[in-house]
């Protein structure tokens, strides 16, 4: 018999295979997935904007024929966000509702608009204590309240 000996050589393995550089496949896959992300986020972002610009419109439309009548619907509004935004602050009235308020705004308000907030859903419609520059005082405020807020 031969010998073969000399003829053979020791086995030697692949070092395995890389995952890089990826397939095709793998590439519409991680894009997809990046695309899906932002496409969610593009949708929440909307959403919030749509919120803001929806409460905005209301606040604008508010007329001024009647004061008070205009002043409890901004305080309407407001609350109608702290339902969404904040319900722990639902029940707060008062120096509470005032100082949550501020706590939650840059801008500050002067005590006499902020009892017109606060007061004139309790108030008869006749009342003639606020003119039309408290309410324009309060629509402003509450308009940079709400930008940023909600």
């Amino acid at each position: 018999m031969p010998d073969n000996l000399p003829e053979l050589r020791d086995i030697h393995l692949n070092s395995g295979v890389s995952i890089w550089p990826l397939g095709y496949g793998w590439w519409v896959i991680v894009v997809g997935i990046i695309l899906a992300f932002v496409f969610i986020k593009l949708i929440i972002y909307l959403y919030r904007q749509s919120k803001k610009l929806y409460t905005l419109r209301l606040i604008k439309n508010i007329t001024d024929a009647n004061i008070i009548v205009a002043a409890s619907q901004i305080s309407e509004i407001m609350r109608r966000i702290c339902v969404y935004k904040y319900p722990e602050a639902i029940a707060l009235s008062g120096e509470d509702w005032q100082r949550f308020l501020s706590e939650h705004c840059k801008k500050k308000l002067d005590s006499k608009v902020f009892n017109l907030l606060v007061n004139a859903p309790f108030m008869p419609k006749q009342n003639q204590e606020y003119n039309t520059e408290d309410l324009n005082k309060l629509r402003e405020y509450s308009i940079s309240w709400i930008g940023e807020n909600l």
